[in-house]
């Protein structure tokens, strides 16, 4: 595979941190540029201070000059985008009218009809409409990562399709991570669960539908999303109402069968289980299982597998690492597929 340089936008905040700490040593996509705002002109190792995020990053990582967050200062051929909410939307466009190849953690683009929302395992399908961005006179592209609740229950949902996925009840469990840095006030999570989280809720049914193909047939989704004490790992509880009746057996074989194409490929960061399930009833939890996988953090946990309340349910639990899988790994996975796809 050839040489892909790529530059992290954001690169000095939590999120950016993780794709350093992925990109520093991979075999194809070479970190060449970081971009920053409070930090530019700093050494990234100055701008992020010392620590668990620095003292194992090669020193041409290590030394790179933050450049400001701006087309003309980056010198790369993609461009991963963990930015904030409020800055990404016009920020990712001028980067893709500069013919730059943009994958974004950010919300914005996500639902826009002609940028996919990619699971590599799930729908890499839907990256035929990166296309389609040629009408808005770009030869760059965005293509989005989903919220990262939505990835693991995805994940989670893609072995069941066989048997006609009607509705999903969900409860998530997100850790504190979830929410960035600094994220939730101590006084208000310590010792409580907060029962509402903005946004989220709509935001898992949305791009599940669309992540899944089912925009013109969706799924009901009944959704109640909590930020509890944990600081990584996202718990979610699943009931899923299924056309065909089926049973313990036949849900954990198609789980535990599943692959997708990213393991077909031997892609560098893909697991080779991208679900792992545990007859253990104690299992999965998020302390224990948030780093599972062959390569850590990017495989998703399943347990509990059992009916629902009626023959054509089934419950389960489901836990997947946000920041990993939910986060820069999954948009790592992404390029990794788009390279062999010849897209990048």
């Amino acid at each position: 595979m050839k040489k892909i340089d790529v530059c992290v936008l954001g690169a000095t905040g939590t999120l950016g941190k993780e794709y350093l700490k992925l990109l520093s040593r991979h075999p194809f996509l070479k970190l060449r540029s970081v971009t920053g705002y409070t930090s530019v002109g700093k050494k990234l190792c100055e701008a992020i201070g010392t620590g668990e995020e620095t003292e194992d990053l090669p020193a041409e990582v290590a030394d790179l000059e933050v450049q400001p967050t701006q087309p003309k200062s980056v010198d790369a051929d993609l461009v991963f985008s963990p930015l904030p909410n409020e800055v990404a939307r016009r920020t990712e466009e001028e980067f893709a009218a500069a013919d730059f190849k943009v994958i974004t953690d950010a919300a914005p683009h996500r639902m826009d009809s002609d940028v996919p929302l990619i699971v590599p395992e799930v729908n890499p399908e839907q990256l035929g409409l990166l296309e389609t961005q040629r009408k808005r006179g770009w030869n760059g592209f965005i293509a989005a990562t989903p919220n990262c609740t939505t990835v693991g229950i995805t994940l989670a949902l893609k072995p069941l399709e066989p048997f006609g996925i009607n509705y999903v009840v969900a409860t998530t469990m997100q850790a504190v991570s979830g929410a960035g840095y600094p994220g939730v006030p101590s006084l208000d999570i310590i010792d409580n669960v907060y029962p509402y989280i903005s946004g989220e809720e709509e935001k898992i049914a949305a791009e599940t539908n669309k992540i899944l193909g089912r925009n013109a047939d969706p799924i009901s989704f009944a959704v109640t999303a909590t930020r509890v004490p944990v600081l990584n790992g996202h718990t979610v509880s699943l009931h899923v109402g299924l056309k065909e009746e089926v049973t313990e057996e036949s849900i954990t074989e198609e789980m535990r069968a599943f692959r997708g194409k990213p393991q077909t490929l031997g892609l560098p960061t893909a697991p080779e289980k991208p679900l792992i399930v545990f007859t253990d009833k104690t299992r999965p939890q998020p302390r224990l299982d948030r780093e599972a996988g062959s390569v850590p953090g990017m495989a998703v946990t399943i347990g509990r597998i059992r009916r629902g309340i009626l023959d054509n349910c089934v419950q389960f639990i489901e836990v997947s690492n946000n920041t990993m899988r939910g986060g820069a790994g999954g948009a790592v996975l992404t390029a990794e597929l788009m390279a062999v796809e010849g897209l990048i």
